[in-house]
């Protein structure tokens, strides 16, 4: 068998690991005896990949089973790596996007023009590539959607914002690699959309801290992912692959990973540096520009949003509207505010 990737495929209630080649998907679990979950795979990751492609038998579903039972509702396509890992995730690490973002929200001196925070902003992320760290925080699993699934609006959070990324799915335990080993360390690539709360970002109360990403950024399906993780031996370039982002059909983002100011090898390297990383863990590497709050744009009820990146197939998630309820804890500052 040729290239392929690996997903998690649930049919009435009932997940299995999935072996995608092209329309033909096939339970891994008949052919890895005791592999139960995708995770199970990075026991021997290279030897578990080397006894799928050799696998020849007829796919356990058909491409047209598989569509009809996705049009019943009987089918859902999970996050590909089960159960769902830690998520490290780098930020303003696309150059252009990091110019965008700095214009869009005013990120600079004081009175300065767009042009003076341009030329600041690309003067900064040449000095903190050449000196200084990647900037990466966390998030948490439970964030993490599939790839068809709807993103739910928050009823706590406003300019919800999308951000195409490169996923990068850890395959073996990673601590204090150096920058030319970090590759030895990835099981493969997938795609990931980082749903971001605009509105929820600052802290002006906690001025010292500026942001917080927990909550602009954890809520739930905020992190669709896939549909399928494609090994790194199909990938011959992590840092050459086209991203795209279209919303209701218009191409918002296009860019290449090419733009990245720290590479995936290096993401690996410094977040090695200062954490352990597991075996299913994904790191996701930044977004380039094009996001909705370069195109004063957001995401409302009723989009569409597809995202494509090269050789690692297609997501697509419709936006669904808050359900106007405030959670419990958001409604009662609110009523406190107001006695």
């Amino acid at each position: 068998m040729s290239d392929f990737g690996i997903g998690t495929i649930e049919i009435d209630g009932h997940a299995f690991p999935a072996l995608v080649s092209g329309d033909d998907v096939y339970d891994i679990r008949g052919i890895l005896p005791g592999v139960e979950r995708t995770r199970d795979l990075f026991a021997a990751w290279d030897a578990n990949l080397d006894a799928l492609a050799a696998f020849p038998a007829a796919p356990t579903i058909a491409a047209q089973s598989l569509h009809a039972l996705e049009q019943s509702g009987r089918l859902r396509v999970l996050p590909p790596v089960q159960p769902v890992g830690a998520i490290l995730a780098a930020g303003v690490n696309y150059r252009e996007h990091i110019v965008q973002m700095a214009v869009a929200h005013k990120l600079g001196r004081d009175g300065a023009s767009d042009e003076q925070l341009l030329a600041d902003a690309a003067a900064e992320i040449d000095e903190r590539v050449a000196t200084g760290d990647p900037y990466m925080w966390t998030g948490l699993p439970s964030a993490v959607s599939g790839a068809y699934d709807d993103i739910q609006l928050p009823d706590f959070g406003e300019d919800v914002d999308w951000e195409a990324e490169l996923g990068v799915v850890i395959g073996r335990r990673a601590h204090r690699v150096s920058v030319e080993d970090a590759l030895d360390h990835v099981a493969g690539y997938l795609i990931v959309n980082d749903i971001s709360a605009r509105s929820l970002v600052p802290r002006d109360d906690v001025a010292k801290v500026g942001t917080d990403w927990f909550r602009a950024k954890n809520q739930p399906t905020f992190f669709p992912t896939g549909p399928v993780l494609v090994p790194a031996r199909f990938v011959h370039d992590p840092m050459q692959l086209r991203i795209q982002l279209r919303l209701n059909g218009e191409l918002m983002q296009d860019s290449s990973t090419a733009n990245m100011a720290f590479g995936v090898r290096e993401l690996i390297a410094y977040a090695s540096s200062i954490a352990v990383l597991e075996p299913g863990d994904l790191v996701i590497t930044g977004s380039p520009a094009g996001n909705g709050s370069h195109w004063k744009r957001f995401l409302c009820d009723g989009d569409e949003m597809e995202v494509t990146i090269t050789g690692l197939g297609v997501q697509r998630t419709a936006v669904r509207g808050p359900s106007g309820i405030l959670p419990p804890w958001q409604a009662s500052r609110r009523a406190g505010a107001t006695t």
